[in-house]
C-alpha cells in the first residue's frame, strides 16, 4: 500500500463566499459610507441599495463582478450632502388631501356626537407627504459618480481580503477532511487485501460443493461463474477512483479561482464510489470503513457549500 502524496497546507488558496466590509469617503460636497456583506449561494445574486445617480449602478455591478463570481451579496451606499443644503417645501396636493381628511373626520365625529380637537398647523405639516425635503441639483454628477466608483474599489479590496482569509481557514478544514478520506481509502485497500486469501478459499470451497452436489456439471463453466462473482466483489477500481478524486480535491484546494461548483460535482463522485464500495464489501470490517468514508465525505460536502 503506497501512501498518496499531498501538497503542503501552505498551497491552499480557497476563497469563501462569506464576507463583510465597510468604508467611508467624502468628496464633491458629499459624504458617503459603504457596507457590503455576502453569504453562500448557487450563483452571483447581487442586491444593491444605491442613490439615483446616472451610471452608478452599472459601474458598481461591474466592480463587484470583478472580485466575486458566487454568493448572495448585498451592497448599500449612504450618500449625504455636506453642510446640509436641503430645502423644505410644501406639497400642496398632499396638503389639500390632508385638510380634506381632517374635515371629513370632524364631520363624522360631529354626526356621532363626538367632540375632537382640530390639529394645529404643525401637526398637519407632520402628516406623511405634506412637507418634503429637496436638494439643489448636483453641479457635476459625473464627477461624483466617478469618485464613488473609485472609492468602492477600496471597500471591495477589503471585502475580497476577508473572503480570502475565511477561505484559507475553510480550506484547512477541508484539507483535514481530505486527509481523513485518504486514511479511510487506504484502510479499505488494506482490508480488501487482507480478505483476498479468505475469498479465494471461499471460492474453492464453493466450487467443491457445487461439483459434489451436481453430477455432470461443467467444472470450467462453474469456475468461470465463480470468477465473475469474485470480480464483481473486487473493489480495486473503486479504490483507484477514490485516489484519483483525492488528487483532484487537493488540486482544487490549490486553485485560487472559483472552484466551488467543481468541488460539489467531485463530492458526488466521492459518494458514488463510497456507495459502490459498501455494496460490494460483503465484509463487516470493510462495510464499517465504507460507512465512515461516507460520513467523512458528507462532512466535507457541508464545508464545500461555502467555497466560491
Amino acid at each position: 500500500m503506497v501512501k498518496q502524496p499531498q501538497p503542503p497546507r501552505a498551497a491552499i488558496r480557497t476563497v469563501s463566499m462569506t464576507g463583510f466590509a465597510s468604508g467611508q469617503g467624502a468628496g464633491h460636497d458629499h459624504d458617503w459610507s459603504w457596507e457590503i456583506r455576502s453569504v453562500n449561494g448557487k450563483g452571483l445574486d447581487l442586491r444593491l441599495r444605491l442613490p439615483e445617480l446616472e451610471g452608478l449602478e452599472a459601474g458598481v455591478r461591474r466592480e463587484v463582478a470583478a472580485v466575486a463570481t458566487r454568493g448572495n451579496i448585498q451592497l448599500t451606499l449612504r450618500l449625504s450632502r455636506q453642510g446640509g443644503g436641503e430645502t423644505l417645501r410644501v406639497n400642496h396636493p398632499a396638503l389639500e388631501a390632508a385638510l380634506d381628511a381632517v374635515m371629513a373626520a370632524e364631520v363624522a365625529a360631529k354626526d356621532r356626537g363626538v367632540t375632537i380637537v382640530a390639529p394645529n398647523p404643525v401637526e398637519i405639516l407632520a402628516m406623511r407627504g405634506v412637507l418634503e425635503q429637496s436638494l439643489p441639483p448636483l453641479s457635476d454628477p459625473k464627477a461624483l459618480c466617478d469618485a464613488l466608483l473609485d472609492d468602492v474599489q477600496t471597500v471591495l479590496t477589503d471585502f475580497l481580503a476577508m473572503r480570502m482569509a475565511e477561505g484559507a481557514e475553510l480550506g484547512q478544514v477541508i484539507a483535514t477532511q481530505i486527509e481523513r478520506i485518504t486514511e479511510l481509502t487506504q484502510a479499505a485497500e488494506h482490508a480488501a487485501a487482507a480478505r483476498r486469501p479468505e475469498v479465494a478459499r471461499a471460492l474453492r470451497d464453493s466450487l467443491t460443493r457445487v461439483m459434489e452436489g451436481a453430477h455432470g456439471a461443467d467444472e470450467a463453466r462453474v469456475s468461470q461463474e465463480l470468477a465473475l462473482l469474485a470480480v464483481k466483489a473486487d473493489i480495486t477500481e473503486e479504490i483507484d477512483r477514490l485516489r484519483a478524486h483525492i488528487a483532484a480535491a487537493w488540486a482544487l484546494l490549490a486553485d485560487p479561482g472559483a472552484v466551488g461548483r467543481k468541488f460539489e460535482f467531485l463530492t458526488q463522485e466521492f459518494v458514488r464510489e463510497a456507495n459502490t464500495l459498501c455494496s460490494k464489501s460483503n465484509d463487516a470490517a470493510l462495510t464499517a470503513i465504507g460507512l465512515d468514508l461516507k460520513y467523512a465525505i458528507d462532512q466535507m460536502r457541508e464545508q464545500i457549500q461555502n467555497v466560491e
